[in-house]
């Protein structure tokens, strides 16, 4: 039995390297031989222990891209040494959310490197159904696709308009995603995070306007970005309380947030607030295969590319050793990818 390097979080704060036999795919099945995996802030709550839905020992990685190198019986539309991308949301097809066309928030939904062990390894079995072909796209690119796909799903909920005012709230990966995503859109888009560093970025790669929402003068700015007014859609993808809880104080009147971010915890919104505006508050969870055509779409255009999030590198064989060091206390990561 051939053996393969595995990276395993057992517990919080902790990342240990380990071996496991490489497995066989079962009919409908494909092995993967992993090319590249983006760490999502999702792994780093893992591994701090911050992030719900999440039970150990579970080894990471969601954002996926791998070349094909073995398929189980009954496989006809996909080739050995094709590279893929994973859709990594796995969804039961028979409750009412997937019912109603949104497998993305499946009751019973499974999410490879969340729920189940990830790509953080050198051999991942998945379900072909689950596979994007991605043609000779370079592999960061298509690993970056399933961020990018969070972002635009995001997107699509808050139902955006040419010329809508939109403060994207959190410049993180995802946030980025979003501002990219709701610019190509046509949006009139104004980005918001604390970090000097990140609203740097998000004005020389993205050519928006950012803004310190921690400034005393932020509220002013903010209605002046708009002609005045405020915006009439809050996306926030900072995943923190502060920012959500505020949220809705930062809307116009009759306007939509949409919390993308995911918190540990409660939110505590002013329902005064919430209730003089009229205010639409909704989630968004995961991506749906639309979202992810929609950014191969933008990508094969170049609208979408990795330098809009994608910051540092790091190499598979000394991840565990630099985990800590390089991903959890690096403040200026915003995007990291793992070379195999």
């Amino acid at each position: 039995m051939r053996q393969m390097t595995t990276l395993i979080c057992p517990e919080p704060r902790a990342l240990r390297t380990i071996t496991r036999d490489v497995p066989h795919p079962a009919p409908h099945e494909a092995l993967l031989r992993v090319q590249a995996v983006g760490i999502c802030g999702t792994d780093i709550h893992a591994w701090a222990g911050n992030q719900p839905f999440f039970s150990y020992p579970r080894v990471l990685g969601h954002e996926v891209c791998g070349e094909i190198a073995a398929l189980g019986d009954n496989v006809t539309e996909f080739a050995v040494g094709q590279r893929v991308a994973l859709i990594p949301y796995l969804a039961c097809g028979a409750c009412p959310a997937c019912d109603s066309g949104k497998p993305n928030c499946c009751e019973h939904i499974s999410v490879i490197g969340v729920h189940q062990d990830g790509a953080f390894c050198e051999f991942l079995r998945v379900p072909v159904s689950n596979l994007l072909p991605v043609g000779d796209l370079d592999p960061e690119a298509a690993a970056l696709l399933e961020p990018f796909a969070i972002s635009a799903h995001a997107v699509r909920r808050a139902a955006l308009q040419p010329g809508q005012a939109v403060l994207v709230s959190g410049a993180g990966p995802i946030g980025l995603g979003v501002a990219a995503i709701a610019d190509a859109d046509g949006a009139q888009v104004v980005v918001s995070d604390t970090s000097a560093g990140r609203r740097a970025h998000v004005t020389q790669v993205l050519g928006l306007p950012a803004l310190d929402p921690a400034a005393p003068g932020f509220g002013e700015q903010l209605r002046a970005a708009f002609g005045g007014l405020l915006p009439e859609t809050v996306i926030d993808a900072t995943g923190n309380a502060q920012a959500m809880n505020a949220a809705v104080t930062l809307l116009r009147h009759g306007g939509t947030v949409v919390f993308v971010g995911l918190h540990k915890g409660m939110l505590e919104i002013a329902d005064p607030e919430f209730h003089k505006r009229e205010a639409t508050v909704m989630g968004s969870r995961n991506a749906t295969r639309e979202d992810f055509a929609k950014v191969s779409a933008l990508m094969a255009a170049g609208t979408l590319h990795p330098g809009i999030m994608l910051t540092h590198h790091f190499q598979f064989s000394t991840l565990a050793d630099e985990f800590e060091a390089r991903v959890i206390n690096n403040r200026a990561l915003i995007k990291g990818i793992v070379r195999f």
